[in-house]
């Protein structure tokens, strides 16, 4: 997109800020124009994830909300329930811990959102999860 005249792509914004991208603002729901950062995207998360579904199916994206930052996603894991390698079932478990506690300090580091306040009542909802996992 740098390099071709009068482009337009989607990148995260992570990939935008550390390549130095110009990237613009969006209307979101509530009729404002937001530019995409860490605090923008925390309000899309926040004003969704307060009603997060047991299996954790929710969208961010158009979320309601006058801050909130209309082109955001969570990130997804996609993890078997079942492993053969015990090895393997507890680095996953573990891996799977960290990111939902410790390795939330590391986020705004790298240009994610942390879980919002609002949502960090779903790490019981997770662990419950990752508890099935075998």
């Amino acid at each position: 997109m740098k390099q071709t005249p009068y482009s337009i792509g989607y990148v995260e914004l992570a990939y935008a800020v550390k390549n130095k991208l110009a990237y613009g603002w969006v209307k979101n729901q509530a009729g404002n124009f937001v530019k995409a950062n860490l605090e923008s995207i925390t309000a899309a998360a926040a004003e969704v994830a307060h009603n997060m579904p047991a299996d954790f199916r929710v969208s961010i994206t158009n979320a309601p909300g006058e801050k909130a930052y209309p082109i955001s996603s969570f990130t997804w894991l996609l993890v078997p329930e079942k492993f053969d390698d015990k090895n393997k079932l507890r680095v996953m478990k573990d891996f799977l811990q960290w990111i939902s506690t410790d390795g939330q300090k590391l986020t705004q580091e790298l240009l994610y959102v942390p879980l919002p306040a609002v949502t960090r009542g779903i790490v019981a909802k997770e662990q419950a999860a990752f508890s099935k996992i075998q």
